[in-house]
């Protein structure tokens, strides 16, 4: 079972990268990639923005005008599956802050490639929407736990050579 949750981790990780940076057709990224200059690079740094709550604020204020629930709604949502498949595929027990960890490693990586590929926009509220759905996955992932006993049954057990040999390790 750990394996096509690992497959289906995976797929959702591809599907990500393609709606978030590959996301105009191929001939309109390849007609971005030959505008790559410094000057256009640089372009991107101050279309980027790097004021925490500036979107989502801007987004509150003109929900009426702006397509803003979709926009707040669909960074939160497409980073949900990440918080409750990738406990789901590690060895050793997830904590929220490793979920936090990988998503903000993951996000920032999208965010600065999109900064400097010119194939989207830097803007720090992605990350903070980001982060905050991969840990409402999270917490959605615990309850499941909780509510319903086998659900997390597919994760592998500690071997006793595992056991013996982490107990080694603490001992020395």
């Amino acid at each position: 079972m750990r394996k096509w949750i690992k497959f289906f981790f995976a797929v959702y990780i591809l599907i990500v990268i393609k709606v978030i940076i590959f996301k105009y057709p191929y001939e309109q990224l390849h007609a971005i990639a030959q505008t790559w200059r410094r000057d256009v690079i640089l372009e991107g740094l101050g279309t980027a923005n790097f004021i925490p709550f500036k979107t989502i604020k801007m987004y509150i204020k003109y929900a009426d005008q702006l397509n803003s629930f979709e926009n707040l709604a669909g960074n939160i949502l497409v980073f949900v599956p990440f918080g409750i498949l990738f406990p789901m595929i590690r060895v050793k027990k997830t904590r929220m802050i490793d979920v936090f960890a990988n998503i903000l490693v993951m996000v920032i990586g999208i965010e600065v490639f999109q900064l400097f590929s010119a194939f989207g926009a830097f803007d720090v509220d992605d990350i903070i929407l980001n982060c905050f759905g991969a840990v409402m996955g999270y917490l959605i992932y615990r309850k499941c736990r909780q509510i319903f006993p086998g659900f997390d049954q597919f994760e592998k057990k500690e071997t006793m050579e595992e056991k013996e040999y982490g107990a080694y390790l603490e001992k020395n």
